[in-house]
Parts: C-alpha cells; sequence; structure tokens
C-alpha cells in the first residue's frame, strides 16, 4: 500500500526525476502520481523545466586568467605525438562519431520509461493487494470487465493448460495512459502482462532484465505488451508466443 501524501511525494519529485531515490522510494512516488493527477502534473511541469533549462540556459566562457589557475599549462609535448595526434586524432573522432550513432539507433531510447513504469508497476501490485481489480481464472468474466473502463478491448485468454493460469486483471496506468493489466500464475510466480494501445506499428520481441526481473516487450495490432515477472527467461518467452498466437 502507498503510504505518501502529496506533500512527501513534492518533496522527492526532483530527486524522483535524477533518479537519486532508492528503489522502494521510486516505486512510491510512481505509484503515487499514477493515482494523484496534481502531483502528476506538478513532475510533469519540473521535467518539462528541466528539458528547457538545459535547451536554454545561457553558458560563458571563463576569463582566460581563471582557465589559466584552474588547469595549469600542460608541458610541451614532443613533435612526433604532435604529429602523431594531427594524423590520427580526426580519423578517431568519425569512428568515435559512427559509435555513437549507431548505438543510438540500435538503443530504442523511447522504450525504456515505459519498460521503468512496468517494473514499478508489477512490484506494487506484489507489495499491496492490488494484484487484481477482478479475480477470476475465467477470460469471459475478466474481459467484459474492461469494458466500459478502457478506450480498447485487450486481448485476453486464459493458458492454465500450457502452465500459465489467468489470475484476473486490473487498471493501470503507464506513460500517462490508462492500461489493462493481466496477472498469471507460474508456480509460485506472478507475470504482470501490460496490454496498452499504441498508433505505431508492428515492433518485433526485445529481452532486458531491469532491477532483477525478467522484461519481455512487442507490438502487434497496434497492442503494445509488456510482460514483467521473476520467472526464468525461457519461461517469459514461452508466454509471451501464447500471447502473440493468441492475439
Amino acid at each position: 500500500m502507498n503510504e505518501l501524501d502529496c506533500t512527501v511525494c513534492q518533496t522527492l519529485i526532483h530527486g524522483y526525476l535524477d533518479k537519486e531515490l532508492d528503489p522502494a522510494t521510486m516505486a512510491n512516488v510512481a505509484g503515487h502520481m499514477a493515482a494523484c493527477a496534481e502531483c502528476a502534473r506538478l513532475h510533469d511541469q519540473a521535467k518539462l523545466l528541466v528539458a528547457g533549462v538545459k535547451q536554454s540556459a545561457v553558458y560563458y566562457r571563463a576569463p582566460a586568467s581563471l582557465a589559466a589557475s584552474v588547469f595549469p599549462a600542460e608541458p610541451a609535448k614532443p613533435r612526433f605525438i604532435e604529429r602523431w595526434r594531427s594524423w590520427f586524432a580526426p580519423a578517431f573522432s568519425t569512428a568515435a562519431m559512427a559509435l555513437a550513432v549507431m548505438l543510438y539507433v540500435a538503443t530504442p531510447a523511447s522504450e525504456q520509461p515505459l519498460m521503468d513504469e512496468a517494473v514499478s508497476s508489477h512490484v506494487r501490485s506484489l507489495m499491496g493487494e492490488h494484484l487484481n481489480d477482478v479475480v477470476s481464472s475465467d477470460r469471459h468474466t475478466v474481459k467484459p470487465w474492461f469494458t466500459g473502463k478502457l478506450d480498447f478491448s485487450p486481448p485476453v485468454f486464459d493458458y492454465t493448460a500450457q502452465g500459465f493460469p489467468l489470475l484476473g486483471g486490473r487498471l493501470d496506468y503507464l506513460q500517462h495512459q490508462t492500461t489493462a493489466a493481466l496477472s498469471y500464475g507460474r508456480n509460485k510466480h506472478i507475470i504482470n502482462v501490460f496490454i496498452l494501445p499504441t498508433p505505431e506499428a508492428d515492433k518485433p520481441q526485445q529481452n532486458q532484465s531491469i532491477r532483477g526481473f525478467n522484461v519481455v516487450s512487442w507490438q502487434q495490432n497496434h497492442m503494445r505488451y509488456v510482460l514483467v515477472s521473476d520467472v526464468e527467461k525461457g519461461e517469459l518467452e514461452a508466454l509471451s508466443q501464447l500471447l502473440k498466437n493468441g492475439a
């Protein structure tokens, strides 16, 4: 259960933005903002302010006297070092830039906040007594429960025969969007399946490990799926394949 009130949450927002809080407090702040529109609004304002300062801040060059006192002049380098640097530095700079661009393209940065929020939501669901709003293994009970509560219809299936019994479902909140959360069991473990709509095209499956939890995500038929659990990676992938075939 989240015990943060608005006063405490608002004092932690900047630490939350800078990722300076411990994981439990990060999860509590995120949980409070998910349920409190005012704190979520202040968080968004602070986030915009930080971005604006980074983009618009005025920088001034330090006076030469100050720079000289802080950074003493380097001793003269042998000529062959100067020649080496003049010949090879441009090549190294070009290679470094190419590597940076390649890593930027290969890393789905826009997806990372969603993955982090999903893990925090998974942790919250295990800490309190809010794993499910509707408790049932019957998909014909769980799926209609979402009707009128979401502006989309999440696919709901029971995979008891395959070793992943449906436990129920609840409403969650990820990336400022109401989200369907289904819970499945696997032996004594809980798997959270987050489903939310997206206008983007299909994306292949991605596997990550975040704060000790395995995370599997993909996009299919304008739906975004994020699975989070402490089960083995192979077991989480097995459930993801069942969901892909059923969607």
